[in-house]
């Protein structure tokens, strides 16, 4: 006779900071040992007198936890984070591609420019199979200049176009 209790599934949570706390948070996690993610990126900003390569969050304001629903209350008293984003009430999951998407992002070398402000089109599913991009699944969100093409990526209400040579998606029949 089987004793053990089935495992709950653990999901990626999504887990609200103090502005411009992203860091401190993501290390303060780290320091009580909870698997987490902050998607940074690298960019150049120009001041009066100089130019500098700073680090930035992605996403302002927010930091990926992976852990049991039940366990979110833990960090909660944890210095710097406000809550949890919900979704009808509940904590809202983010899937594992969504943070796949995030990690390629980030790793790439690529210009990413974060916007809340792309129109939202209905469009196939595409994955990249070629680039720094390789591995992304997103939506294709219509044709660019010189064909290629703009692609969306939607989590947590957030888009991020990058441009990708056409040559370099293909067609996929999964729902995101």
């Amino acid at each position: 006779m089987n004793t053990e209790k089935p495992t709950k599934p653990i999901y990626w949570y999504a887990v609200f900071t103090k502005s411009r706390a992203e860091k401190k948070v993501y290390e303060r996690l780290l320091e009580n040992e909870v698997e987490s993610f902050l998607p940074i990126f690298t960019t150049v900003r120009q001041w009066s007198d100089r130019k500098k390569t700073v680090k930035l969050p992605l996403i302002p304001s927010y930091v990926f936890v992976k852990m049991p629903e039940k366990n979110l209350r833990d960090i909660l008293p944890i210095h710097g984070i406000v809550g949890v984003l919900k979704h009808l009430g509940k904590p809202a999951k983010i899937f594992d591609y969504e943070i796949d998407n995030l990690r390629i992002l980030c790793d790439s070398q690529e210009e990413v420019k974060s916007t809340n402000d792309v129109r939202v089109l209905k469009g196939d599913t595409v994955e990249v199979t070629n680039g720094p991009f390789m591995g992304l699944i997103a939506i294709c969100e219509r044709e660019g200049q010189k064909h290629r093409v703009i692609v969306k990526i939607d989590t947590l209400g957030s888009c991020f176009t990058v441009n990708i040579p056409l040559s370099f998606l293909r067609k996929i029949k999964k729902k995101i």
